[in-house]
């Protein structure tokens, strides 16, 4: 039996295939001003038996699919545990919101926390201060390890960050050095989320986010150990929200 596992969120939307455990097809589209054309045009692609939404949009597309729905909180840790036996903790870093999941020997969430109502630390936010640096989102993280020095960024809103980095570049401030300052804040917001809720290995990075080099490397710094990353960091969820739903369809 073929199952999908689609994760709305709020800036893409992931669908992964699975049949017998294995991924036989994932796809991200942009989930835009439109996700139900969106969702029409990944589902079309592909062809499953049966699939399971989750993400912010999963009531969404319950109405319009007339399909079942999974916290992203048991997606994210059934698929992280999939792929990763020995997983203790995920962090998922997406578009506007940070989530901290603990999980128990078992792959059973024992704790949790979600950082939702403000997008400080996440992909939209990186994503303005990289604009305002005159970067593209994919060079951000290579420009933040070419830094000499690490400028401390104060503010964490989007408004006053994005000022306060306009006048650092007033004051001649070099570019990658800002940038690594900004990388260095949202960790350390980020790190006293992930405090408390767990800091056990295996730690999982996944999130759009997960895809930046240089939060990666920071990251496995300041926690002192290796930091697992997906080989598709973004379809966590979805991935296991497909393995959710093959092992509910038996």
């Amino acid at each position: 039996m073929k199952t999908a596992g689609i994760d709305i969120g709020s800036r893409t939307i992931k669908l992964v295939v699975v049949e017998d455990g294995e991924i036989i097809y994932s796809s991200i589209a942009d989930t835009t001003h439109d996700p139900l054309e969106q969702c029409n045009k990944l589902l079309v692609q592909t062809s499953f038996d049966k699939i399971l939404a989750t993400g912010y949009g999963r009531h969404f597309f319950k109405t319009h699919f007339d399909a079942p729905t999974v916290t992203e909180i048991k997606a994210f840790a059934r698929g992280a545990k999939t792929l990763f036996p020995d997983c203790r903790t995920i962090l998922d870093i997406g578009g506007q919101d940070t989530k901290a999941i603990g999980l128990d020997e078992r792959g059973n969430v024992s704790k949790f926390e979600m950082n939702d109502r403000c997008a400080a630390g996440t992909g939209m936010f990186l994503e303005v201060i990289a604009k305002t640096l005159g970067y593209d989102l994919e060079e951000f993280g290579g420009a933040a390890l070419r830094a000499n020095g690490n400028i401390q960024i104060n503010s964490m809103c989007t408004v006053f960050a994005q000022s306060e980095v306009t006048s650092l570049l007033a004051r001649r401030q070099q570019r990658e050095d800002i940038a690594r300052g900004i990388h260095m804040a949202i960790l350390n917001r980020t790190l006293s989320l992930l405090k408390r809720v767990s800091t056990a290995p295996d730690i999982i990075f996944a999130g759009g986010v997960a895809k930046n080099p240089c939060m990666r490397k920071l990251l496995s710094k300041l926690l002192s150990c290796e930091i697992k990353i997906p080989k598709n960091p973004q379809t966590v969820g979805a991935y296991g929200a497909a393995m959710i739903a093959q092992e509910s369809g038996r």
